[in-house]
């Protein structure tokens, strides 16, 4: 009996040995020091730096992909009787980081900026892994979110991963649109045919292992060190936000940690849309025809960007009648909105007030826009850097907007 009793006891401690050990390698890979809570307040250190007063709330879309999705929203100057401008981000991004554009923006108009769904503060609800019902997904959310906001008519203004679901969305809801504003949008061109790589095979070999996985999937696996690996791998991105946080870079990628720490859904749902992460399954320039002519599109992107804009004079060349502005913006990257923020504001507000002046904008207007930009472009970054500092003030909602009707 004494033997039987020993040799329970040791299984019973190998039994809760293993439990431990599985227990702390989940707790490694999902533990990341990540919460709503932190998210909120890192998301409120960024948007502190901000001159205009803001608000934030949830808007309670229904059953869209989950079963009550809502979005996470912030709006500036409301009030303002000019056409609002709705902001989409980028993969693995939020509202935070409109940070360097927003009292530029609201200076003149409604602005809103949400968190996709799937991404930042909004809901996580299961996507497809069907590239066009994930993307149809995506865009319907929009829209049940412009329609809970009861937005008639206004611009839309996307950025990467953000352009390509605001061009899909105009596809769909043209009467809805103002203007287009694409800022280094991905997901146009074709994927380019391949050339005969001279990758050793290990490379190839890792390249097809790390196909399936989520593009940002390292952020998760480095578990508490995740805001240090965005820190060691991306120093780049914190920088642009400098000029308006200071010393306190750091917020940045703390924020982006904190995005990205938790249930990858929206970022399933671009790996679902995504083929390689260059290019998308479904691309834009295939059904550029379903892009209504009467829709202003303005097109801005970094020159150093490593996006393919292969695809943007094929664009021109299909919309020969239409308003279609095509702007470099140079010595900017991929976050052309970020590295150099007073010249993409500029050029943003120029295609918003052209709208508002004139109702159908056709190609006899670009010549004449683009001599206006030239013309102000000194006294209007000069007034941006001179603009007084207001009290910043926010009102979070913590409970939904009731559903219209």
């Amino acid at each position: 009996m004494t033997f039987v009793k020993l040799h329970c006891n040791s299984i019973e401690k190998k039994q809760n040995t293993m439990i431990r050990d599985q227990c702390w390698f989940w707790e490694w890979f999902s533990w990341s020091g990540s919460s709503s809570a932190m998210l909120r307040s890192v998301e409120k250190k960024i948007l502190s730096c901000l001159k205009t007063a803001y608000r934030g709330w949830y808007v309670d879309i229904g059953p869209v992909v989950g079963t009550s999705d809502k979005i996470w929203t912030i709006s500036l100057n409301e009030e303002s009787p000019n056409t609002p401008i709705v902001l989409l981000h980028g993969l693995g991004a939020g509202v935070a980081l409109w940070c360097l554009n927003l009292d530029a923006l609201a200076s003149q108009r409604p602005v809103y900026a949400i968190d996709i769904l799937g991404f930042g503060r909004s809901s996580r609800p299961v996507f497809s892994n069907e590239a066009q019902v994930a993307e149809s997904q995506l865009v319907r959310s929009i829209e049940e979110w412009r329609r809970e906001m009861q937005l008639e008519k206004f611009v839309l203004l996307g950025h990467s991963m953000g352009g390509f679901l605001a061009a899909s969305y105009s596809m769909q809801y043209p009467e809805r649109i103002k203007h287009l504003i694409l800022a280094d949008p991905w997901g146009f061109p074709e994927r380019p045919v391949e050339r005969i790589s001279r990758a050793p095979m290990w490379v190839k070999v890792i390249a097809y292992i790390m196909e399936p996985l989520n593009p940002l999937w390292p952020v998760r696996v480095a578990g508490p060190f995740g805001q240090w690996l965005i820190e060691k791998t991306r120093p780049d991105i914190v920088k642009k936000f400098a000029p308006v946080l200071k010393d306190d870079t750091a917020v940045i990628s703390q924020y982006l940690h904190q995005c990205n720490a938790q249930t990858p859904s929206g970022e399933s749902a671009f790996h679902a849309m995504m083929q390689h992460f260059g290019w998308a399954k479904n691309p834009i320039v295939r059904r550029m025809d379903k892009l209504s002519p009467d829709i202003p599109i303005t097109l801005l992107y970094g020159s150093r960007s490593w996006v393919d804009n292969s695809s943007w004079e094929t664009l021109k060349q299909a919309r020969t009648l239409s308003y279609i502005n095509v702007q470099a913006i140079t010595g900017a990257g991929h976050h052309v909105y970020a590295d150099k923020s007073e010249i993409f504001n500029k050029y943003v507000l120029e295609a918003c007030n052209l709208s508002d002046s004139i109702p159908h904008l056709t190609v006899s207007d670009i010549r004449s826009n683009i001599k206006n930009i030239n013309e102000q472009q000194i006294p209007l970054i000069l007034t941006n850097e001179e603009v007084d500092s207001k009290t910043v003030q926010e009102q979070e909602l913590n409970t939904p907007q009731t559903r219209s009707s």
